[in-house]
């Protein structure tokens, strides 16, 4: 068993529980699918977390299903923007203390606002990364809402050309 995580650490800080699902890395495929495939999980339960600039805000971080795409104008909407883009890769460790794969709402280097897509209302448990690539945290989405203290809105689409 890997070491316990900082986002880990915060989960039992605050006594929420959880399952922890480790898999194998592949580096050059870090799709929330092939994840989703990993740990047994139908894809759109598996949820990605994806680091934002808003032109107003600032740094925001979405968190959507992993066979959906981010809606950034229904992003830029709910977050109060009139633009909202995807960070460059470069920035995302920098802004957030974890590499891409990686990257979760819990323990981050500063507490960003949370936009979380509807979906997550559909299930009993949801899987998001544990702040490194390899392990995933199971826990209900109520739980990780009241954590990150997530905004619920519809902000994600099925991809395009597939």
């Amino acid at each position: 068993m890997v070491g316990k995580t900082n986002a880990v650490r915060v989960l039992d800080t605050l006594k929420i529980p959880y399952e922890l699902r480790e898999y194998e890395v592949d580096p050059t495929d870090l799709a929330a699918e092939r994840v989703a495939q990993k740990i047994g999980l139908p894809p759109e339960q598996v949820f990605k977390t994806l680091v934002i600039r808003g032109d107003r805000t600032g740094i925001l971080l979405a968190l959507i299903p992993g066979n959906m795409e981010l809606d950034l104008k229904a992003l830029a909407n709910l977050s109060g923007n009139r633009k909202v883009e995807t960070v460059a890769l470069k920035e995302v460790q920098p802004l957030t203390g974890y590499i891409r794969g990686g990257v979760t709402a819990l323990a981050c280097k500063k507490d960003y606002p949370v936009y979380v897509d509807e979906f997550i209302q559909l299930f009993e448990v949801i899987s998001i990364s544990a702040g490194m690539r390899g392990l995933q945290i199971l826990l209900s989405p109520k739980d990780y809402l009241e954590v990150v203290k997530g905004t619920i809105g519809a902000i994600s689409q099925e991809k395009h050309g597939e």
